[in-house]
């Protein structure tokens, strides 16, 4: 029988997330063997054309040619997954949403007149239908063996929907906020990383966006006791997953 198609695309991002799949090292073998890797720029030149059964999608929409390709990626694409803050959330490049991205080329290019880019950077849910959305900055690379084993087994992926607190628990760690006066956006963030960051006695900066269904004006209330002001407040919500709805609000709500 003929193997899956896989594809995966790059947009707007710095290839962390791509790299992840690198990563996986040994396992990669097993995923080379089970599906047909038809087009993946990152690791070889050669490609295939489509249709193809599986595309992950790293990065967001920031041109509109940019617009336009992702919405030919999904017609020849079977099930899209979209891998990371950039494609989820619209990344950090997103923190354009909140100024005048004219006063940024000015800033940086000597030409910005020949600079052809979209105003927001947005995720690629906000283009096309997307099958499955994978967190993190980057992801985690057991979380897409799973997502992709998912798709081979013809099931949902089971990645888990808590939050870093849940992760903190299971490590030991003394919680950073409450036992250190911390700030940290694991009570409203997606789990993935380990609780990496306050594993090291730093608070979480949200790395893999806002769990399901967050609390973040409970948390910011929290922040608030610890000495924050509303441009803290704000600076915190707008880092790697500034456009996700949730963390965008919360800023938004702490602007001016």
């Amino acid at each position: 029988m003929r193997k899956p198609r896989l594809a995966v695309w790059k947009f707007a991002s710095c290839d962390g997330c791509q790299l992840s799949l690198l990563d996986l090292e040994d396992e990669l073998l097993a995923v080379a063997d089970a599906l047909d890797i038809a087009y993946f720029v990152e690791a070889s030149r050669a490609t295939a054309p489509g249709p193809y059964d599986l595309s992950l999608v790293e990065g967001s929409i920031t041109t509109p040619h940019d617009a336009e390709r992702i919405r030919a990626v999904r017609r020849k694409s079977r099930h899209l997954v979209t891998i990371g803050a950039c494609a989820t959330a619209g990344g950090i490049q997103a923190l354009r949403n909140f100024a005048d991205v004219r006063e940024f080329a000015a800033a940086v290019y000597a030409r910005p007149e020949y600079i052809d880019s979209l105003a927001t950077s947005t995720p690629i849910a906000a283009h096309v239908p997307v099958d499955y959305e994978l967190h993190g900055c980057p992801i985690n690379k057991r979380q897409l063996l799973e997502v992709v084993s998912a798709f081979l087994a013809g099931r949902r992926p089971a990645v888990s929907s808590e939050s870093v607190c849940m992760e903190c628990k299971r490590r030991g760690n003394v919680c950073v906020m409450v036992a250190g006066g911390a700030a940290c956006l694991g009570p409203v963030t997606h789990a993935g990383c380990g609780a990496l960051c306050p594993a090291c006695d730093r608070g979480c900066y949200g790395c893999y966006g806002p769990k399901e269904t967050p609390n973040a004006p409970s948390l910011s209330h929290w922040l608030r006791g610890l000495g924050m002001d509303g441009r803290d407040l704000r600076r915190v919500y707008r880092t790697f997953n500034a456009g996700a709805e949730a963390f965008r609000q919360e800023s938004d709500r702490h602007d001016g």
